[in-house]
């Protein structure tokens, strides 16, 4: 009757400690564990945002949306940013790009791949070790460029309704230099 009682509490312990491992979110940069959301990390940004870009294109407005998409196996990310004519660049411009992430499960890891309206198409891997509130994806692959050319964006989530995005590109054999950064709050 004892032995059957200790494990009966054994149980309910590794229970109730599983349950705590699995409800908590995900770290940016640490793997999924099965059960768990593997988007967890990147969660906080579903919904839809607008906010200011300023960098090489000059300054400008953006817009983006995260959505889970295709019964919640990817995260659908669309972008809009807007640059109207300034001194910086005198005929304006306006960007677009869509992309998926990924839970890649043989790596563990988010992948989003990203297709620009100029016909680049990044496919990037999330970054291991940062804090939860910052999100790093660094290319793997970059279609319709140069070889040796990289890209890198960087969210920071800095609050419920804000987060900061930093793009960065490096020219081959150098290190990376900030392209634009864009600041958002939520709309929905």
């Amino acid at each position: 009757m004892l032995g059957g009682m200790r494990h009966v509490h054994w149980f309910s312990l590794v229970a109730s400690v599983i349950g705590i491992v699995v409800s908590r979110p995900l770290v940016a940069g640490e793997r999924a564990v099965e059960g768990e959301d593997p988007f967890a990390v990147i969660a906080p940004l579903i919904g839809e945002w607008q906010g200011t870009a300023q960098g090489e294109p000059g300054t400008g407005t953006a817009r983006r949306s995260y959505a889970r998409a295709l019964g919640d196996r990817f995260i659908h990310v669309r972008n809009e940013s807007t640059y109207p004519p300034q001194e910086k660049n005198p005929k304006g411009e306006k960007h677009q790009d869509e992309g998926f992430i990924s839970f890649d499960r043989s790596r563990k890891t988010l992948v989003f791949r990203q297709f620009h309206t100029e016909g680049f198409v990044n496919q990037y891997v999330q970054q291991p070790g940062s804090p939860p509130q910052r999100i790093v994806f660094e290319s793997e692959s970059i279609e319709n460029i140069p070889a040796g050319w990289r890209a890198r964006e960087t969210y920071l989530i800095t609050g419920a309704d804000t987060f900061s995005e930093t793009f960065e590109l490096a020219e081959p054999g150098k290190e990376f230099m900030i392209y634009s950064r864009s600041r958002f709050t939520r709309v929905r």
